[in-house]
């Protein structure tokens, strides 16, 4: 098995592990397992083939993305903006089920949990872009013209750590791409862990209640994506938050390997974290905007 070591994919960052468990969803034959060290860097295997050339012949091209079931204009269906009616989302669906990436409708949009004015959720990992670039999949087509076609040796580059960033917002959620507080330093981003992460939310759907607040004078429901969990605060009243976990484990592990680690993992619970090779986790901590009229998202981390 040949493997390849990732100093620039540290778990604790999410966008280099959802880039990492992305790299798996582009080829099959990619497995990923996380170093032992004090910080966990991912680490990518494949029997008898070098996976940075796997990944080089897996990536995906402009008019792979353009196909997306989430394009803004796709198929015979409604054009989807930002706010999606619930009604436009469903046929968007069901026109998208026999799609081999209909995952990205699943991932980022549910009609289970349908707000009072009849539309579907986002997931919280589809956070609201700024000015024209609200739309996950506008993001992600414009992060990946830095990256259309990457070389062997540029993909390597980025693994370790050396690769350049570039002037662009991203996927929207990360915490590194911002600059100063300060000040309105512009923001900076690695595209091809961009572009890796978008694929690594295969494994991550959202779901709703079922509830739908055009019938219902409470609350408006939330929507819950995979992994978003409650977790133990470690204080003595014995607190719980709700925030998205995830972990690093030993083994390599294809796409379905980790599908099946992730439904199993209980984050409060160490002493099975051993018997399933798991050594280590984390928890997403949220942005604190500075003022109402900061729209700024991002997500940092927190070990458990």
């Amino acid at each position: 098995m040949s493997a390849v070591r990732c100093p620039a994919f540290p778990a604790w960052w999410v966008n280099a592990w959802l880039a990492g468990v992305g790299a798996t969803v582009l080829d099959p034959r990619l497995r990923l397992a996380w170093t032992l060290d004090a910080t966990p860097m991912a680490v990518f295997a494949a029997d008898n083939d070098d996976p940075v050339e796997i990944l080089a012949a897996a990536w995906p091209s402009a008019k792979a993305l353009e196909d997306l079931p989430i394009a803004r204009d796709w198929g015979e269906t409604s054009v989807l903006e930002r706010k999606v009616p619930v009604d436009d989302f469903v046929a968007r669906a069901k026109e998208a089920r026999k799609h081999p990436q209909s995952w990205t409708l699943s991932s980022t949009l549910t009609d289970l949990a349908v707000n009072k004015a009849g539309e579907a959720a986002h997931a919280p990992l589809d956070p609201a872009g700024p000015g024209t670039v609200k739309w996950l999949h506008h993001r992600l087509k414009k992060v990946h013209r830095h990256a259309t076609a990457p070389s062997t040796h540029e993909l390597k580059e980025s693994l370790l750590g050396n690769a350049g960033r570039v002037k662009d917002n991203g996927l929207g959620f990360d915490q590194t791409r911002l600059g100063s507080l300060s000040d309105d330093t512009e923001k900076w981003v690695d595209p091809i862990i961009e572009v890796l992460a978008f694929f690594g939310l295969a494994l991550f759907p959202v779901r709703g209640p079922g509830v739908d607040a055009r019938d219902r004078n409470d609350r408006e429901p939330r929507a819950l994506q995979r992994q978003w969990k409650r977790v133990d605060e470690g204080n003595r009243q014995g607190n719980t938050a709700h925030a998205l976990v995830w972990p690093a484990w030993s083994q390599p592990l294809d796409q379905f390997g980790i599908d099946a680690l992730l439904d199993i993992w209980r984050p409060n619970s160490k002493e099975q974290w051993k018997r399933i090779g798991i050594h280590a986790g984390w928890k997403i901590t949220p942005y604190n905007s500075r003022d109402r009229a900061d729209a700024t998202r991002a997500f940092g981390s927190e070990r458990l």
